[in-house]
């Protein structure tokens, strides 16, 4: 079985594929700072509540944007699976061409997920990850990673909203039953929500507009991108999973 990390800015999601079948998924905080051990024992922990034996493991691929875990995580992976992992850097590869003017500063979450819609999904394909940061990658003809857009995430926007006007709360992200609403809490939500759909709406008309491609297909992903897919008629497809297919798919291009 092949253990595939995504670290985020908030979370550090794995999951377990058998050959192409993804049989689990996990999620725990990265924000906090852990030892080789802790990181060990809580992923051999998390995998055998699950029913997955850490010794079935035979490989392990990770994907970062935060580098201060890398040691450690490393470490782990070699001292509890006995494994060194395959880490998504310059020079692996990835079958992608990146048109970009600095090609190095493309994080590497980013690259993944362009990856796995081209290939799951074909091109061209915008590419919208509703994470810490929301980000939207063109990816054209020929798997060419062409642009990209990055702004702050929705759940990034909450934080600022509410801890820079004190007497707003912190609330829960959720889609309010009306945009027309009616007290603080909802009326937050609705802002939230709604100006995010209305962002991603014009940020991906703008770049189909200005790429001059006919048929781009729009992949969503993210945990609140859920919300954000259920609205937006613009979004064709939303996968949660598709940062755990592209690390898959990318291993397969370097397992040998």
């Amino acid at each position: 079985m092949l253990l595939v990390i995504d670290v985020g800015n908030t979370h550090l999601t794995m999951g377990v594929f058998r050959e192409k079948e993804l049989i689990g998924t996990f999620r725990m905080t990265s924000k906090r700072s852990r030892t080789s051990d802790e990181l060990g024992m809580t992923m051999c922990s998390i995998l055998e509540h699950r029913n997955v034996v850490p010794s079935d493991i035979h490989a392990v691929i990770i994907s970062s944007v935060v580098p201060d875990i890398m040691h450690s995580l490393g470490s782990a992976s070699i001292k509890y699976f006995d494994l060194k992992p395959i880490v998504v850097s310059a020079g692996i590869k990835t079958g992608l061409r990146i048109d970009t003017e600095n090609p190095k500063q493309i994080g590497a979450d980013r690259i993944v997920d362009a990856v796995a819609a081209y290939e799951l999904y074909g091109g061209p394909v915008i590419v919208v990850d509703f994470g810490t940061a929301t980000t939207y990658d063109l990816v054209g003809p020929g798997e060419v990673f062409e642009a990209g857009v990055i702004a702050p995430g929705i759940e990034t926007s909450a934080r600022s909203l509410w801890s820079e006007a004190t007497m707003l709360p912190a609330i829960e992200i959720a889609k309010p039953k009306s945009i027309l609403a009616k007290e603080t809490i909802s009326s937050m939500q609705a802002g939230l929500v709604y100006g995010v759909i209305g962002q991603a709406e014009y940020i991906v008309k703008k770049m189909i507009k200005e790429s001059r491609y006919d048929d781009v297909k729009v992949i969503a992903t993210g945990g609140i991108g859920r919300i954000i897919a259920e609205e937006a008629e613009y979004i064709d497809i939303y996968n949660p999973n598709l940062t755990l297919e592209g690390l898959r798919l990318i291993y397969e291009k370097n397992k040998r």
